[in-house]
């Protein structure tokens, strides 16, 4: 059965979707981007402080699923400017452990949800 999985400390979903569902012990989450939780504003920061808050969402999300970084299998990264690469790179990697780090593809996009700088969605497994 479909259990639909919520937290406060993660953004509010900002259309017709949840920030995650939990189905036969997978987990998928929707992507988050770099909106404050408390507030529903944009972060106006750099792209390594939008990247931080997009994880710290994602963190939030697995913890309301009783999960850990630990339990992600697969991430999807999409980023506005690849140029933006490797701050993304340096701040995501700062959550798994090299070793057992989750598949991973990044993809370059014309546009984000509000025009956003970074966008990541998991797959975990308890």
């Amino acid at each position: 059965m479909k259990k639909i999985i919520t937290t406060l400390d993660a953004p509010a979903p900002i259309g017709p979707y949840n920030q995650a569902t939990l189905i036969n012990g997978t987990l998928y989450t929707s992507g988050q981007i770099a909106i404050i939780p408390a507030t529903g504003e944009l972060l106006k920061g750099s792209i390594s402080e939008e990247t931080t808050l997009v994880m710290e969402s994602l963190k939030a999300i697995l913890t309301a699923a009783d999960m850990t970084f630990e339990n992600v299998v697969k991430t999807t990264i999409f980023i506005s400017d690849m140029e933006n690469f490797s701050k993304i790179n340096t701040v995501y990697g700062k959550y798994f452990n090299e070793e057992t780090a989750p598949a991973r593809e990044t993809v370059e996009v014309a546009n984000l949800p509000k025009y956003v700088n970074v966008e990541i969605s998991a797959i975990a497994i308890k």
